[in-house]
């Protein structure tokens, strides 16, 4: 698993990247299920999704969460703007915390193994200042956690991880 952030812009890009011995089918499907994101998000944040079921998946799908940072409430809502089983799909945010935050899924069959990429183009109110205290290191550890949870959520070991 590795989290690089990069400068870019008036902003940032942020790429995650996990391979896991699991078919592009069986790793997506976690993602498919949008309730898996209350699951990959760490339990500090009181991440909970708050848009009514049946949730079903699409290009279009208007999703509302509330959320914590460092102790303070927060509403986001995202739209599901590419939606291409197995093979990507992409998130923006039309309200929250972020001037702006566009998140790309990627899943990539690799033999018996997937490849999955998170990359994340955002931007921050209070710019680099709030960018180096909080959002940076905020961020790895929630990509960092969200690798773990993913591995959880497939049944893989960590010694899967390492062959």
């Amino acid at each position: 698993m590795s989290v690089t952030i990069k400068r870019d812009g008036p902003g940032y890009v942020l790429e995650a990247h996990i391979r896991v011995p699991r078919s592009i089918d069986e790793v997506f499907d976690v993602f498919a299920n949008a309730k898996n994101l209350e699951e990959l998000t760490p339990p500090a944040l009181r991440f909970e999704i708050v848009t009514p079921d049946p949730i079903v998946m699409r290009r279009g799908l208007l999703l509302d969460y509330r959320l914590r940072l460092h102790g303070i409430p927060f509403r986001w809502q995202s739209e599901i703007t590419v939606w291409d089983p197995p093979h990507r799909f992409e998130d923006s945010q039309r309200k929250g915390p972020y001037r702006w935050w566009v998140h790309e899924h990627s899943f990539v069959e690799d033999g018996d193994w997937t490849l999955m990429t998170d990359r994340v183009s955002y931007g921050v109110p209070g710019g680099r200042l709030t960018h180096a205290l909080f959002v940076a290191r905020d961020l790895r550890n929630i990509f960092g956690y969200r690798a773990v949870r993913v591995c959880d959520l497939l049944a893989v070991s960590r010694s899967e991880l390492e062959r």
